[in-house]
């Protein structure tokens, strides 16, 4: 059960889940939309830039998502979606300078 868990809260944690391979957040990426939280709820939206990434990359992504929302005695409900043509350029060229690599 949530305890008091307010939307600062909410956004706070999902704001600190790091890219993988990209030295930013998925937050400054623009890959973390539509956040709401009812009650012990929270939603959100997982905006990929194409589709049909590998699906390890999607289940880490909603997995480190989920598991921040976790932390906070919540659930997590994710949607996917994909980016637009600005989102995804955006995207890119955050990617292009905080590339890790694997």
């Amino acid at each position: 059960m949530a305890k008091n868990i307010s939307e600062e809260d909410v956004h706070q944690a999902i704001g600190q889940v790091m890219h993988p391979e990209i030295s930013r957040t998925l937050v400054e990426l623009g890959m973390v939309k539509d956040i709401s939280l009812k009650g012990d709820k929270v939603t959100l939206t997982l905006v990929l830039p194409f589709i049909g990434i590998p699906a390890s990359i999607k289940d880490h992504l909603e997995n480190s998502l989920r598991q921040a929302v976790t932390k906070l005695g919540a659930k997590a409900e994710i949607g996917i979606a994909e980016m637009n043509q600005q989102e995804r350029l955006a995207f890119l060229s955050m990617e292009q300078e905080g590339w890790k690599g694997l």
